[in-house]
Formats: structure tokens, sequence, C-alpha cells
């Protein structure tokens, strides 16, 4: 049996088997593409008049949140920027709600469960189906395996014996008849989308798939395992009645552009660590500083783990694995990153559609064929 046949038998039943979930994950990724664009125009909250003036206090936003929080609890307050409002939110397995604040005064904006939010709902879908995650998440990363074992074998098929065949294989003969259409929109459209979707695809696995994720990081470190994170804590044996966040955040504001947003964490405990996430690039999360303080010292600790530290210290296979998610969904590039996922995502949906009629319409050709040979067998045995 030739390859390409064994090929092409492995491209249908795995597209047969996961088309579903193939079409489910492209439509969500479709809507998921421009969000924060979203959201900018439509939550009008989210933004504030800037002013020369100080930031409020960590702590005195905190103790407004809480009056509106349903939690009682802000776990961190973000200012994303000067003309931005601050987000002081809280999260759990099961609950997350966030109050938009006036970064300058502490004003009340608006108060958001999350739980409802049409972002929310579709991002739970797309990591889990709206399953529990520890059932959903690996149901929608074996789906990616496949999808990525389906884009593989797809530029195998798709691939031309000679030149000759190759300039029918980068265009879609608009004027030939549906079937011939459909077959184009799937294999050229297809073949285009390959190449930006094996990226999406791989991005994917390594936030559905441990030992995916360690496997690319052996890959882009050279043969080093990936650093376990760095836990860490304050000394309770100075502790005292009132911590030091504030201080400590207003001494990191003084090396915070104002193009750039500045996150602080507060200690869930006596004995953890407040901690500060400055991100130099607004609109994506790979280019951070997440940097952790004694709350009652001040004194920074040291961290070093993949996702903490200095972002400029960082190894080169550590900027890999922070960059994975603003690479799944075209961030990294800005606008036009997503653009490319956002139709990159709409030709992945299309695919389990136009492979399914295809294979569908050659099932129906070849029956009435096989119909008309046992009919003509009959009539010489007659």
């Amino acid at each position: 049996m030739r390859i390409k046949k064994i090929v092409r038998i492995i491209h249908l039943w795995l597209g047969l088997l996961s088309g579903l979930l193939v079409f489910f994950l492209g439509i969500t990724g479709c809507l998921l593409a421009f969000e924060i664009e979203v959201r900018t125009i439509t939550e009008p909250y989210r933004r504030v008049e800037p002013r020369i003036a100080s930031y409020a206090a960590p702590g005195k936003l905190k103790t407004i949140a809480e009056q509106y929080l349903q939690s009682k609890n802000a776990i961190t307050i973000e200012y994303p920027g000067r003309n931005k409002a601050a987000i002081a939110s809280y999260y759990d397995e099961e609950h997350y709600e966030i109050v938009f604040l006036d970064p300058y005064t502490g004003r009340f904006l608006k108060h958001r469960n999350m739980n409802r939010d049409f972002f929310r709902i579709i991002i739970n879908g797309h990591y889990y189906l709206w399953l529990p995650p520890r059932i959903g998440q690996p149901i929608v990363a074996s789906a990616t395996l496949v999808f990525l074992m389906m884009l593989v074998s797809g530029i195998i098929l798709w691939w031309p014996k000679n030149k000759a065949a190759a300039r029918q294989r980068f265009t879609i003969k608009w004027s030939a008849r549906w079937r011939r259409k459909n077959y184009d929109l799937h294999s050229v459209l297809g073949f285009y989308m390959s190449w930006i979707g094996i990226f999406i695809a791989i991005t994917g696995l390594v936030m559905g798939f441990q030992w995916f994720a360690r496997s690319v990081y052996w890959t882009t470190s050279g043969g080093n395992q990936m650093p376990a994170y760095t836990s860490v804590g304050s000394d309770t044996l100075k502790h005292t009645a009132q911590t030091q966040q504030d201080r400590i955040f207003f001494n990191t504001l003084r090396n915070v552009r104002s193009d750039e947003s500045i996150a602080i964490y507060f200690p869930a405990s006596q004995a953890d660590a407040v901690q500060l996430t400055i991100n130099h690039r607004p609109g994506t999360y790979y280019k951070t500083d997440n940097l952790y303080f004694d709350q009652y010292t001040g004194i920074q600790a040291i961290a070093n783990s993949t996702y903490q530290g200095y972002y400029r210290d960082a190894a080169i296979a550590d900027k890999i694995a922070r960059m994975n998610y603003d690479i799944h969904v075209g961030a990294i590039l800005g606008l036009p990153g997503k653009i490319l996922v956002f139709f990159a995502s709409l030709v992945a949906a299309s695919l389990p559609i136009t492979g399914f009629l295809l294979w569908w319409g050659r099932r129906k050709k070849y029956k009435p064929q096989a119909t008309v040979s046992q009919k003509a067998s009959v009539q010489v045995e007659r």
C-alpha cells in the first residue's frame, strides 16, 4: 500500500473522530480573537481621564473594593495604565469577580460577576468544554493533538507530485463545479492555514499537557529540565501589625513607565510574600517582571523559575515558555497576528465541514458505480 494511501486513511478517520471538537474549538477561537478590542469598545468603565497625579495606594483601593466584592476579599489590584481604571479581583475555582475603580481617587466605577461574562463563558468552553477542568482539559488537549496530526497528514496529502500539479494546488477554481470547489476549499485553504495552525496546536498542547510543555522546554533549552516554581515567603519572626505593601508598591512604581501596567498580589497569609507584576507590553502577558518582597521588611526575594523574576534575565527557553499564550492567540504580533489567528481559526472550523462533504460525496459517487457493475454481472450470468 502506498504511503499517501495510508496517510489518507489516517487523515480520514482522525477527521471523522475529531471533527465536531475541531469545529467547536475553531469557532470559539474566532470569538476570543479580539476580546481585548471588543472590551475596550463596549466597556467604557475601563477608561478614566489621565491626570498628573499619583496612583492611590493599593491598601486604600483594596479597602474600597471589598465593600463591593461579594467575597469581601480583593486578592489583587491591577493598575493597567494612566488612562485606565484600576481592577480589583477575587477568584477561586468556582467564582470570579472584579471591581473597577478610579486609580487616582478610588471612586467606584463598576462591579462585574465574571462567571456571567460572555468571554469568560466562551473561554471556559474553549478550555474545558464547560466541564470540570480535570475532565474537560484532557479532552480538549487530546483533540488538539489529533488536530496537529491532521495538519501534518494534510500537508503530506496536499503535496503535489510534480510542477504541473503544483500550479493547481495554490488556488481555488471558482468556475468549477460545486464538488471541485469544495475540494479546493478543503485542500487549498487547509494548506495555507496549516502553517499558522501548527503553531496554534503546539501552543495549545503546551497548555493542555504537562509532558508536552516539558518536552518543548527540553527542546528549546538544549536538553535542560524546566526549573521548578520557587516558593517565596515572608519572615514571620519580623511580623508587624502593619505590612509594607504600599511602600513596596510605590518604590517599584518609580521604575514603571506610563505605558506599562503594574499589579500587586496581596499576601494570603502572614507567611506569604507580596508579589508585584510589571507588564512591559500591556495587551500581552509574556514580557513581565514577577517580583517578590517580604511583606514586613520590604526586602526583595530571589525567585528565578520560568515565570518568575525579570524578563530581561530569563533564558531563551523561559522566554519562549512565557510567550506561549501570546503566540496561541496571535497577540505576539499585535493586531496583524490576531487577524491571522482569527482567519486560521475560521478555516480550521470549516475543514471538518468541507472534509465531511468531500468524504460523503465520494461515498455516494462510488455506491452507484458498484450497483451498475453488479447488475451487469448478473445479466452476463443469465
